[in-house]
């Protein structure tokens, strides 16, 4: 947005010195001098100018589109596969009340999407539950939440948390708070990002699914660092490439990922799921679905 503020003042003489940008004082008492418009500043309000105008231009052509995984159908089904390799489950309604360290380093994992004391998205979504419901069961843990974020430590949580979450989980207006930080965080930005660079249902969920593992950091092992890595492999079907040879790319990246970070690591939700569809050329993922997770088969029709 381009600052009103030097539009008002064009008549003002204006000098160029070193760079930047000076409004010049008329003398007049009633015509103060405005501070300096640095060249710096001028080039941030442009990039704000185009970056507003990129986002407006993407929205419309997102708008555009078929909903994909967005259709209601479909975000049930990733719901549903997300959560076979989450609780072994095809309800993921299963995962409101689930609490548990699992020994990963990221202190509690809690929820359906697996929002962890450790990666700041559990202390984001009581923040935000507290602001709407002050007197809620969690708020006596948030200055504890505050300090163990971005660790594995349970200080100040134990021996009460556990218990607190699940007795919260109960309540609607907490698994609606769920359902919102989810979709906040992690499905909304995965699929609008997955359009944006050209991919269908299946490639849309790959996204989310990825999100959802990895985090939503830039990090080398989390879902930006993965998608960036993917870009320097291959093209993206936005920009002209295959969108099975991206997706085949992106899917080996992930499973690298999940093996570095545990040799032994599972990898079914890839190998015994996505890969599968990707080379069934099941691009939108039409149902009747079956993939196996961990071994046991799950089927949607």
């Amino acid at each position: 947005m381009r600052r009103t503020g030097i539009l008002a003042f064009v008549a003002v003489p204006v000098a160029l010195t070193a760079g930047a940008y000076f409004l010049m004082p008329t003398g007049s008492a009633q015509s103060p001098a405005k501070p300096p418009v640095s060249a710096a500043q001028l080039a941030r309000e442009e990039a704000k100018e185009r970056a507003e105008t990129e986002r407006a231009a993407d929205e419309k052509m997102i708008a555009s589109l078929p909903p994909g995984l967005a259709a209601p159908a479909k975000k049930e089904l990733a719901l549903q596969i997300t959560a076979t390799a989450e609780f072994s489950s095809l309800n993921w309604r299963l995962g409101y009340g689930s609490v548990e360290d699992n020994g990963d380093g990221c202190g509690y994992t809690a929820g359906i999407i697996g929002f962890c004391t450790g990666t700041h998205d559990l202390l984001a979504l009581v923040e935000r539950y507290t602001e709407k419901y002050p007197d809620n069961g969690l708020a006596r843990y948030l200055p504890a939440l505050r300090t163990v974020d971005g660790t594995d430590s349970h200080e100040g949580l134990d021996p009460g948390f556990p218990a607190a979450w699940k007795a919260e989980s109960k309540k609607p207006a907490f698994r609606t708070a769920q359902d919102k930080e989810r979709d906040r965080v992690y499905f909304n930005p995965a699929v609008r990002l997955a359009k944006l660079d050209g991919l269908g249902t299946l490639g849309q969920f790959a996204y989310y699914d990825a999100m959802v593992l990895h985090g939503p950091d830039p990090s080398p092992n989390g879902f930006y660092g993965l998608r960036e890595r993917a870009l320097n492999e291959a093209k993206l079907p936005s920009k002209g490439g295959s969108e099975k040879a991206y997706l085949d790319i992106f899917l080996d990246i992930r499973k690298q990922a999940m093996q570095r970070k545990k040799s032994t690591a599972d990898t079914s939700r890839i190998d015994a799921a996505q890969r599968e569809w990707l080379y069934d050329g099941n691009m939108e993922l039409r149902t009747p679905l079956a993939w196996r997770m961990y071994g046991e088969p799950y089927q949607v029709s």
